[in-house]
């Protein structure tokens, strides 16, 4: 019997080959990792305390490195926001100024015949007068030629051309307006800034150059007289130019033909109609606003109408003569240069008639030209 011998295996290997603490280096934690732990161990003495937990949670650092990133995010967007606004109001491009309309001045100019006044047909007197080649209503309110100028587009002048026309068209066409009292359609398209003016002359008319209701529309007395035709013959031009940086000055130049008959009820008589022209020569102006609100300034107006006597009123209509009337052998009214207030518009011509061509009538300044003439 032997004694104790090696077990079959061989024997049992070393506790710490390798020796010392080798073997638990793959568990040392480095500082990174202990910063990073979530998770904290109390002390011996903490833990001594009723209920005491073996751990406690620490806050997450990427936590607090995200609220610092979102908080700096929202920082910035605000001084970016407040920059923008500051911007905004040190904006380098200047603000267009806002600008007064200016009232009216109007000069309305009764043009007497020298003799009794002829008496036809209306068609026959349109056919064949001195309207014969005109054309017949807004048709013959041409838009002239559209170019840019230095501080409109076309787009705008096309847009001012055509309010100016529109305004032509109801003040000078609508039966409405020349025969029936009406003024909405005109009022609609005036700045508001003229407003007041213009329902003060067509409510309360005065002959002082500002308040004559005939310097803003075409009117008759529909009591007196009616158009005898509905084709009312028309002629002229429109001109415009820079009148400033932020303003349009547009310039138009017609000469409208009525045939006109006295207002009597029952028949009326073949031949009793007659021809009354007016001449007007009209300046407005548009700046931004009004061409965005599609409104317009009449800054003057010029008119010459006849046949009148010199001695009527036309503060607040047209004073047509008919067919066989002559006008009267007074003048206009007297001026008194010692009176105060606005001056009269004492005023009168004689009605000349000639029969020219579409070509040869007076024509409005060149659309390339600042209109700057004045009548």
């Amino acid at each position: 019997m032997t004694g104790h011998g090696e077990p079959p295996e061989g024997p049992p290997p070393p506790e710490n080959p390798s020796g010392g603490e080798d073997e638990y280096r793959s568990l040392v934690f480095d500082e990174s990792f202990v910063r990073a732990a979530q998770l904290q161990e109390f002390s011996a003495q903490e833990r001594m305390g009723a209920h005491a937990r073996a751990v406690r949670s620490l806050p997450r650092r990427g936590t607090r490195r995200r609220s610092r990133a979102a908080i700096a995010l929202v920082v910035l967007i605000t001084l970016a926001f407040a920059t923008a606004v500051y911007m905004g109001f040190r904006s380098p491009y200047p603000t267009p100024v806002g600008r007064d309309a200016e009232p009216l001045r109007t000069t309305v100019v009764p043009l007497a015949p020298r003799g009794p006044v002829p008496g036809g047909a209306p068609d026959s007197l349109l056919a064949d007068g001195p309207a014969a080649t005109f054309r017949t209503g807004a048709s013959g309110i041409n838009l002239p030629p559209v170019r840019r100028t230095e501080n409109f587009s076309d787009s705008q002048v096309t847009s001012a051309l055509s309010t100016v026309k529109d305004y032509l068209v109801e003040s000078s066409l609508d039966p409405d307006v020349i025969t029936g009292g009406v003024v909405r359609p005109v009022g609609r398209l005036l700045d508001p800034d003229q407003t007041s003016q213009f329902e003060a002359s067509v409510n309360s008319p005065a002959d002082d150059g500002v308040h004559s209701a005939t310097g803003w529309l075409v009117r008759f007395d529909p009591a007196q007289v009616e158009l005898a035709d509905p084709d009312i013959r028309v002629h002229g031009t429109l001109s415009y130019a820079d009148a400033g940086s932020d303003t349009l000055e547009v310039v138009s130049d017609h000469t409208f033909t009525y045939a006109l008959r006295p207002a009597v009820s029952g028949p009326h008589q073949a031949d009793e109609a007659s021809l009354f022209t007016v001449r007007r020569v009209l300046h407005f102006l548009l700046d931004r606003e009004d061409l965005r609100l599609h409104r317009l300034e009449v800054r003057s107006a010029y008119v010459q109408a006849g046949p009148q006597s010199c001695s009527a009123d036309m503060a607040g209509a047209l004073r047509p003569l008919l067919a066989g009337e002559r006008a009267d052998t007074r003048g206009p009214h007297g001026t008194d240069p010692y009176a105060t207030g606005q001056p009269a518009a004492a005023l009168c011509g004689t009605l000349a008639v000639s029969s020219p061509s579409p070509g040869s009538l007076p024509r409005g300044p060149d659309a390339a030209r600042s209109p700057r003439n004045r009548p």
